[in-house]
């Protein structure tokens, strides 16, 4: 999909203000980090790491010791350096994937070999294609206690081939995650690599605390669909200290598609995202635009962010019903703002076009950029205006040629305190005070 105009392009790098030791807060505390004792490797399993030989009978081998054995504390599966090529897995409670500096799981490309799973409840089909869709290269579903960390050893999707196919639309179901979580609890993800996903990189769903810190997301920028991180339906999710670079949005919180995701009910609340630092040609900091389920308490601060699409996109559509409710961002960098009611597709025609959705209580300060070839678009519903908008202490420098205006509004209310350029006349000034006494 082709961004149009209207969406803004950057063309340097940012920079957040250095914070001291005193000033930083982290995630570490949400999830407890077990000390286990039981160590097992791949290779006690003939794990063989010479980038040819298919490992998937030694990590299902090691997987089921783990889940049978029930040893106190969980286990411990270390991956020692080489290049280990597997078919997907499944993954079990109470473990810890290890990869050890220059330890690599690549999936296979034998497609043949990776299982069709069903679709998920809130989506009622694949996100791509009707039917079910094909299993992530790492699964989890039903599960607590699981860590994937280690001396940022790499997860490799080889996700060209898959690519390749959607290009050609010869795909016959959609395409593979690279991890995925589902109704799944005390989850942690650590300095590891993740490279060439098929589809999105790490996608937690029906899930609840889940921490994500100090990793490495990466993708061509013409990958499709190769989202970063997508917390969906999931609540107390924490993404921080990371760095992505991916084909699509880098973090995109999302609730279920129309009248499946209405139908579900189960939304996304409590995600917090702060220190990411990333380049994408479309948005960096998203919410939907599947938020059926309705999104709550979003706040993602100290994003850096260079030659973006846009910086910071909301984006729902009709049919998709939900609350987008009480997002704030506070940014050191340099992007423009995209707000919209009109964005995305729909799983099949029984949507209900009269299921608006409901976004009020969006916070944007503290916003700096340069290059910016739009300041801001603000686009709500005639039906369903945005309302409780407030932007506060925004400075972007654009390149806004006679036929590109900075901002460009309708169907909302707000206000605006310490805006340049001056926002759209449907917010109204605010000479003193920020948004967190707006009301």
């Amino acid at each position: 999909m082709l961004l149009p105009t209207t969406l803004l392009t950057l063309l340097c790098f940012f920079f957040f203000d250095a914070l001291s030791a005193e000033e930083v807060v982290t995630c570490s505390n949400i999830v407890p980090f077990p000390r286990r004792t039981d160590k097992i490797s791949i290779t006690d399993f003939g794990g063989v790491g010479d980038g040819v030989t298919l490992n998937t009978k030694a990590f299902r081998e090691a997987v089921y010791r783990i889940r049978h054995l029930h040893r106190n504390g969980g286990t411990v599966l270390f991956v020692p350096p080489g290049i280990y090529v597997s078919e997907p897995f499944n993954l079990t409670s109470h473990m810890t994937l290890y990869l050890a500096a220059g330890a690599v799981i690549r999936a296979t490309q034998d497609l043949s070999t990776w299982p069709l799973i069903a679709p998920l409840p809130s989506y009622g089909r694949g996100r791509e294609l009707p039917g079910g869709r094909y299993m992530s290269f790492l699964h989890g579903d039903g599960l607590e206690d699981v860590i994937i960390t280690g001396e940022n050893g790499t997860i490799d999707g080889q996700g060209e081939v898959w690519w390749n196919m959607w290009r050609k639309q010869t795909l016959k179901f959609t395409r593979p995650n690279l991890v995925e979580f589902v109704n799944s609890k005390n989850i942690i993800i650590s300095n590891v690599i993740f490279k060439d996903s098929p589809f999105w990189n790490i996608h937690p769903v029906y899930c609840s605390n889940v921490v994500v810190r100090f990793t490495t997301i990466l993708a061509p920028r013409d990958s499709p669909n190769t989202d970063g991180i997508d917390p969906d339906s999931s609540s107390n999710v924490c993404i921080e200290d990371s760095y992505i670079s991916t084909g699509d949005d880098l973090v995109a919180v999302k609730s279920g598609w129309d009248e499946y995701g209405i139908a579900y009910g189960r939304p996304s609340s409590d995600i917090t995202i702060r220190r990411v630092t990333g380049s994408s040609p479309f948005s960096g900091i998203a919410v939907g635009s599947e938020t059926s389920g309705g999104v709550e308490n979003v706040l993602a601060e100290h994003i850096n962010l260079f030659k973006m699409g846009v910086g910071i996109h909301v984006k729902t559509n009709t049919g998709r019903g939900g609350l987008i409710h009480n997002i704030t961002v506070s940014q050191d960098a340099r992007k423009g703002i995209k707000i919209s009611g009109d964005v995305g597709g729909h799983p099949d025609d029984r949507f209900d076009p009269n299921a608006l959705p409901v976004v009020k209580g969006i916070t944007i300060n503290n916003v700096w950029g340069v290059k910016v070839l739009q300041a801001g678009l603000i686009k709500g519903l005639n039906k369903a205006p945005f309302t409780e908008v407030c932007l506060s202490d925004i400075n972007l420098h654009g390149e806004t040629g006679p036929r590109t205006p900075p901002w460009q509004c309708s169907d909302v209310v707000g206000v605006a305190h310490q805006v340049s350029p001056w926002p759209c006349s449907e917010l109204i000034s605010q000479q003193s005070g920020s948004c967190g006494n707006f009301s």
